[in-house]
C-alpha cells in the first residue's frame, strides 16, 4: 500500500472571491450551491495519488485551508490568523478576475502568510510595481488562480489576462483562471473539465 503524507496548503485571498467554492469543488467534485461566509478558517481534505500506478506511486492526504478574513483586518484579527500559517507546503492565492483590488491584495495576503508584514504600507512601492525582492527567497511554491472569467466582457479580457499574467510572474506562479457557474455543470462530476483555450476550469452545459 502506498504511503500516505499530509500537505498543508493555504487558500488566500478576500472575501467573495470564490475561496470556498474552490475547495469545495476540488474536495467534493461537485459545485458549492450556495456559499456562506467563512469564520476563521476552514479546512477540507482531498486524497491524491501521485504517479498512480507507477513505482513511484505516493498517496498524499492534502488538506485545504480556506482562510476567512480581510487583508485590511485589525492587528489582532491578524495575529490570531498567525496560527493557520505554521508549517506551509503551497499557498493558493485567490483573487475575482473582475476586481482589480482582489488582485492588487493577494501581495499583502502573502506577505502576512509569510511572515513578511512587518511593513504593509511598503508592499508595492511608490511607483505602483511590485517589489519582487522581497520574495526572492520564499521556499514556499504559489499558485495563482483568478475566478469569474466568464464575467468579463470579451473586450476587456486580453487586457485583464495580461494584468493577470504579470502578476504570475511577480509570484513567480503557476495561473490558472476559472470559470464556475451553476448553469455549466450536470450532476456528474465526470463532466467537470480543463478548458484548453484559456486554461480555465468550466463543464459540459446542461
Amino acid at each position: 500500500m502506498a504511503s500516505l503524507d499530509r500537505v498543508k496548503v493555504l487558500v488566500l485571498g478576500d472575501s467573495g472571491v470564490g475561496k470556498s467554492s474552490l475547495v469545495h469543488l476540488l474536495c467534493q467534485n461537485q459545485v458549492l450551491g450556495n456559499p456562506s461566509w467563512t469564520v476563521g478558517c476552514s479546512v477540507d481534505v482531498r486524497v491524491h495519488d501521485y504517479k498512480e500506478g507507477t513505482p513511484e506511486e505516493k498517496t498524499y492526504y492534502i488538506e485545504l485551508w480556506d482562510v476567512g478574513g480581510s487583508v485590511g483586518s485589525a492587528s489582532s484579527v491578524k495575529s490570531t490568523r498567525a496560527v493557520f500559517y505554521n508549517s506551509v507546503n503551497g499557498i493558493i492565492l485567490v483573487h475575482d478576475l473582475t476586481n482589480k483590488k482582489s488582485s492588487q491584495n493577494l501581495y499583502r495576503w502573502s506577505m502576512e502568510a509569510l511572515n513578511k508584514d512587518s511593513s504593509p504600507t511598503g508592499v508595492i512601492v511608490s511607483n505602483g510595481d511590485y517589489d519582487r525582492e522581497q520574495f526572492a527567497e520564499n521556499p514556499v511554491p504559489l499558485l495563482l488562480i483568478g475566478t469569474k472569467y466568464d464575467q468579463i466582457p470579451e473586450n476587456k479580457r486580453n487586457d485583464v489576462l495580461t494584468r493577470t499574467a504579470f502578476l504570475s510572474e511577480d509570484f513567480n506562479a503557476e495561473e490558472i483562471n476559472l470559470v464556475i457557474e451553476k448553469r455549466y455543470f450536470t450532476r456528474d462530476p465526470s463532466q467537470v473539465r480543463i478548458c484548453p483555450d484559456y486554461g480555465s476550469l468550466c463543464g459540459t452545459e446542461t
